[in-house]
């Protein structure tokens, strides 16, 4: 299994960490461990060798069949289910990396930093009218100690979910049961020990865990 993840995916969470709304001329991806992941609602230990973690609240998408350089428009044949997850990170360490040049494997690939919530199968999500809802027309959010925190909706991604499919799969063998972190929208922020957090994809809530 493979986790890929998407940075500076939107427009205002790229003002709020970089200063600029501006577009990246390519998508942003980087890979996670697959010890990263964190499911269950297990509860997700704040690392001791950071100053700072924040939680970073994306749509998550399951690829479910084979694909390899696969065109756009076929993109939606290689997904089957959403979810929401957490891409943790330690932002003192990827400012580091940042100024110093470095990768990101450390500050957003460590162990537990990539939370996965209860998948949701795409023919079953459905709007208030019970409408079926496109990949590109999702809200979700996530509640830190009760208080909404982050709020997002996948029509406002610069790179949408087929774009993203076509554009890794030309450099990556997508197999079944691989992950894709979408990125985040504005709201990020650090975690303690002892909070709690809770997300939501529409009206479903799809995770619930604790630090510690």
């Amino acid at each position: 299994m493979k986790i890929f993840a998407v940075g500076m995916n939107y427009a205002e969470h790229n003002m709020e960490l970089h200063g600029t709304r501006e577009r990246t001329a390519e998508p942003v991806i980087f890979t996670k461990a697959d010890s990263a992941l964190l499911k269950d609602n297990k509860p997700f230990f704040v690392p001791d060798w950071s100053e700072r973690v924040d939680y970073e609240t994306e749509l998550v998408v399951r690829i479910c069949r084979l694909g390899k350089s696969i065109p756009e428009q076929f993109a939606h044949r290689y997904y089957d289910a959403v979810t929401v997850g957490i891409d943790f990170t330690a932002r003192d360490m990827q400012q580091r990396a940042k100024q110093q040049g470095h990768p990101w494997t450390i500050c957003k690939g460590f162990d537990g930093s990539a939370v996965i919530g209860r998948w949701v199968m795409l023919h079953d999500l459905t709007d208030a009218e019970g409408q079926p809802l496109a990949v590109d027309n999702i809200h979700f959010h996530l509640d830190l100690n009760g208080q909404t925190v982050q709020c997002g909706h996948t029509a406002d991604m610069y790179y949408h979910v087929d774009q993203l499919i076509s554009y890794i799969s030309r450099f990556f063998t997508l197999k079944t049961g691989d992950l894709l972190y979408t990125g985040t929208p504005v709201g990020v922020g650090p975690v303690k020990p002892d909070d709690h957090l809770q997300a939501w994809l529409e009206d479903r809530q799809v995770l619930d865990f604790y630090c510690r």
